[in-house]
């Protein structure tokens, strides 16, 4: 019977994926309903944790781009990269990763690619090369950033938070492992195609007059810049104090339970945090509450939070009720060749479409396998494999950016612009994490 909740949990996944948007949680949470009341399985544990951190990250994110903050970072990353337009494939993914790093969204990559864009085509840079590259690094910087929703999954005690990883240990493992990786990256693809001006298809539409000089439409600044500077140094004063929390436990309170002291949890310190500066951003930046909740990132986010409810726990309730079918026949294969698991991930994001959806679904299982707490956080960059499928909204919107048509799709659909430098900054990020862990 195994096989046939198998083949339930993946059609939930592939139905949901194409339906999009909320749908993934929808109809994870009928696989769900399936797997509980036609199979007899018991359900597993919701990701409560998870979604209540990302509600809180996405909360103060949203006030920050309510605020202008985002736009001002833009305006910041635009004069960053046209000082040294020639650079672009090397500078554009570095300003993504940090970008996303701080923001702990990739969304904010999309007021970044029309830029990038824009200056590689006036500076004959196939702008294919730092596109293509500038997706990737805001993918790596997810498995990075101290606020991201994936490493907030990862650090419940559900998960890897039990096990003595902290904070700390996966930034000291991850920051250098992502962005070694996303530069190996940008060294790869500084290689693929020829010179833009010998482009076939850039040739043909300059020839057809497709090419005219727009310039993508960044934000400006206004009256209101004031704001947006204090809303962004809130931003990063909230990541930061996330950051010491994580780092130095003792900064974290401790209250005496069952007889021992015991301190607070990352989930909290997070939710607590984050919930904070989102006030903190509305009271001195005067920002309208509503302006917040209708921007692109709070949309975004709520759909993701509905999509790990459903998909997350629907994993756990089919992995934790098959654990022996699987601690039977692969426990002692993937713990020989843990990077067996790592290629489970890369799958299964690949289906998932979600870092944190990802990482909830089968890192239970990765624990239950036996395998080092410190592997499975070298093994985390392999959550970003979405780039596979070229229908992620980053690559679409970096192949219809690009009016060069030189990012773009292939004849068979998956020889895309974008994986070379997505298995190239998986695979170094990956080998460069195990590498950091043998010295730990």
């Amino acid at each position: 019977m195994i096989y046939v909740e198998l083949l339930i949990v993946l059609l939930a996944i592939f139905i949901g994926a194409r339906v999009g948007g909320i749908g993934l949680g929808i109809f994870g949470m009928m696989g769900l309903g399936i797997l509980v009341f036609g199979f007899g399985l018991k359900p597993g544990n919701a990701p409560i944790d998870v979604m209540l951190m990302i509600v809180a990250v996405i909360t103060a994110a949203a006030a920050l781009q309510g605020a202008g903050g985002l736009d001002y970072l833009v305006r910041v990353a635009e004069r960053i990269l046209r000082r040294n337009p020639s650079m672009i494939t090397f500078l554009a993914p570095v300003v993504c990763y940090f970008f996303t790093f701080f923001s702990g969204t990739g969304h904010i990559a999309y007021s970044l690619l029309p830029i990038i864009a824009e200056i590689a085509t006036e500076s004959k840079v196939r702008p294919e090369r730092p596109l293509s590259i500038s997706v990737i690094a805001s993918q790596q910087a997810i498995t990075a950033s101290p606020i991201s929703a994936a490493t907030a999954a990862l650090l419940t005690p559900a998960l890897l938070g039990s096990h003595g990883v902290t904070l700390s240990t996966i930034l000291m493992i991850c920051i250098p492992a992502t962005l070694i990786g996303v530069i190996a990256g940008a060294f790869a693809v500084n290689f693929v195609g020829v010179p833009l001006e010998k482009d076939p298809e850039y040739q043909r539409r300059v020839r057809e007059g497709l090419l005219e000089v727009q310039r993508p439409q960044t934000a400006e600044a206004t009256t209101g810049e004031r704001g947006a500077k204090i809303a962004v140094l809130v931003f990063l004063l909230g990541v930061l104090s996330i950051v010491l929390f994580g780092s130095i436990e003792v900064l974290r309170p401790a209250f005496l339970i069952d007889g021992k002291m015991q301190r607070i949890g990352m989930p909290e310190v997070i939710e607590i945090v984050m919930m904070t500066v989102a006030g903190l951003i509305l009271i001195f930046s005067k920002t309208d509450v509503n302006k917040a909740v209708k921007g692109s990132v709070f949309i975004a986010g709520m759909q993701a939070v509905i999509a790990i409810f459903g998909i997350a726990w629907m994993g756990d309730t089919f992995f934790n009720g098959n654990l022996e079918f699987f601690e039977t026949h692969i426990e002692t294969i993937v713990t020989e060749y843990p990077f067996l698991f790592a290629i489970a991930l890369f799958a299964m994001s690949i289906l998932l479409f979600s870092q944190a959806a990802t990482v909830r679904t089968l890192y239970p299982l990765g624990i239950a396998l036996g395998i080092s707490p410190l592997a499975l956080v070298a093994m985390f960059p392999a959550v970003n494999g979405y780039f596979f499928i070229p229908n992620y909204p980053t690559v679409v919107a970096a192949i219809n950016f690009d009016r060069t048509g030189t990012t773009r799709i292939g004849k068979y659909v998956l020889n895309h612009s974008f994986q070379l430098p997505g298995f190239v900054a998986a695979i170094v990020a990956i080998a460069v994490g195990y590498a950091i862990i043998l010295f730990m």
